[in-house]
Formats: structure tokens, sequence, C-alpha cells
């Protein structure tokens, strides 16, 4: 009868409500830290693609007009990306991995540059 609001309904899945059903079974579960890591990383991930968009149009001469316009925004994006990196405390094996940069690729993989802006570059 604990763990089922339904007493006697057949509920095979002790311990846990019947709404939950069987797809709890199919794997298991990876626990909210990981699940918001996984978030946390995927929002990275579009900063960065916000980042190569305004690299992108910097280098666009019918956007050459606002190009001051640009350049401040492409700074403070590259802020944000440094804050949320540290406050994260993401790892460089994890933007590595973001990056779709892996050690079995031919060329090796650069530490961070030296202003520590998050940029990942091959050497």
């Amino acid at each position: 009868m604990h763990g089922h609001f339904f007493p006697g309904d057949g509920h095979s899945f002790e311990g846990h409500p019947p709404w939950k059903g069987p797809h709890m079974r199919i794997r298991p579960h990876r626990g909210a830290k990981t699940f918001r890591r996984g978030r946390v990383l995927d929002f990275l991930q579009r900063l960065y693609v916000k980042r190569e968009t305004l690299k992108q149009q910097l280098q666009s001469p019918e956007l050459q007009s606002i190009h001051p316009v640009l350049t401040g925004e492409l700074k403070a994006i590259e802020m944000v990306i440094n804050e949320f990196i540290q406050s994260f405390d993401i790892h460089d094996d994890e933007l590595n991995m973001m990056l779709g940069i892996h050690k079995s690729d031919d060329a090796q993989i650069a530490e961070r540059d030296d202003e520590g802006n998050g940029e990942v570059r091959k050497e």
C-alpha cells in the first residue's frame, strides 16, 4: 500500500506512483545535478553560436555601418561566456567536448588562451 495512490491497483513498480509508469525502468536516473549541468552546457553552446554569428557579421561589408555596435555586442557576449565558465566551474574537457574537439584529432588541443576568454584553439 505504501508508495501507491490507489491501494491494490496492481501497479508493479513498487515505491513509485502509478503515473510514473514502467518508463522509469528504461534507464537509470541521472539525477537533477547532471540534468542541470547538461542545461548549463547547452546554454553555453548557444552563447558560443551567438558569438560566432557576431564574428561573421563583423566580417560582412553590408554591416560595416554598425561595426561599433557589433564589436560592443561581441565583447559583451565574451564577457558573459567568461563569467558563465567561471560561475559554473566548466572545465577544459567539457568545453572541448561541447565544441566538438577531440584528442583523437590529428592536431593537438591548446589550452585556453592567456586572456582566459574561454576560446579553445588548435595548434
